[in-house]
């Protein structure tokens, strides 16, 4: 089956949340993170808990675990085999914050606006 193409969602200001995120974990929590991108740039869809979860809209929560610590990376789909992860943050409580999730649908809007244009 062909695999999905991961993309990094970057600003007009041309900076790149989801990689700036990834640079700042530490190489196990990143690792663990790279390994959950694989999981969804080879299942799309189909990835599934522990790994991926919808929350709400069409945005996806990559998820990784290292000790303690709760990592995540949002995500959306778009046609043709691609995925778009937006940002991600440390988790501190059960679901995930309100604010990051607007976030993520702010960053999907401008994509689209920009892929249209």
């Amino acid at each position: 089956m062909q695999e999905f193409e991961i993309i990094f969602y970057t600003t007009d200001k041309g900076e790149t949340p989801v990689a700036d995120f990834l640079d700042s974990l530490d190489k196990r929590m990143r690792a663990k993170m790279l390994l959950s991108i694989r999981v969804v740039r080879e299942n799309g869809h189909q990835a599934r808990m522990p790994y991926s979860e919808e929350l709400e809209d069409g945005i996806f929560e990559l998820r990784a675990k290292s000790g303690s610590d709760i990592s995540r990376v949002l995500y959306f789909f778009m046609i043709g085999r691609k995925i778009v992860l937006t940002n991600g943050f440390i988790k501190k409580t059960q679901k995930a914050p309100k604010n990051e999730i607007e976030k993520a649908k702010r960053y999907r809007d401008d994509y689209l606006s920009r892929e249209e244009n």
